[in-house]
């Protein structure tokens, strides 16, 4: 377990209770950046195991690319309004320890959209690989769509024969009880925090 910033802390309370002020995007990503070099230098690994469970985005930067031609928008990073429900829920396979399963879920208002797909957690690196596969749509609890997207069938098949370099992918840099953190593959900065 590492000493989490302040910053972090008052994050994380900010988006599980009902406090009313968060710190400043700016001091977030300040903070998520040093927790990013101080995993770094200690060499700190995780497990997928750690990963497992739903956890509720609340804070993200962008990419690189998306900070750029956004500008204002996004600034330096932003906290997601609460009426916007999105989560990751990570679910194991018995087959394997670092290998599993991916469920992204949309929520505004009525309209939930869920994609799912395998993934493939790197230890040494804390590196979480993933591909959305599938998706089903809901509005107000009815199921408008469910099927394979973009070819889903024979990706997930052959998902675990490819490279890191061909995945989409997170790599973690802090795993805690109650929060997790990660640079995506475009750049950009996310916190989540953990959903009972």
């Amino acid at each position: 377990m590492m000493y989490m910033h302040q910053a972090l802390e008052q994050a994380v309370q900010f988006l599980t209770s009902t406090i009313t002020t968060p710190p400043t995007g700016e001091a977030v990503v300040a903070a998520l950046l040093q927790a990013e070099k101080t995993a770094k230098q200690d060499k700190i690994h995780y497990s997928y195991q750690q990963l497992q469970g739903t956890w509720r985005l609340g804070f993200i930067t962008g990419t690189k690319n998306v900070r750029q031609r956004a500008g204002v928008m996004l600034g330096k990073g932003r906290f997601l309004p609460k009426l916007v429900k999105i989560q990751l829920s990570y679910f194991p396979r018995e087959s394997s320890d670092a290998q599993g399963n991916v469920e992204n879920s949309v929520q505004l208002g009525p309209l939930q959209m869920m994609l799912t797909g395998p993934v493939q957690f790197y230890p040494r690196m804390n590196i979480l690989a993933f591909d959305f596969t599938y998706m089903k749509v809901y509005l107000s609890g009815l199921k408008l769509y469910a099927g394979y997207i973009r070819d889903g069938k024979n990706r997930e098949v052959s998902f675990y024969q490819q490279g890191i370099k061909e995945q989409a992918f997170f790599t973690y840099f802090i795993v805690e009880n109650n929060c997790i953190a990660a640079r995506g593959r475009g750049g950009g900065l996310a916190l989540w925090f953990s959903c009972p």
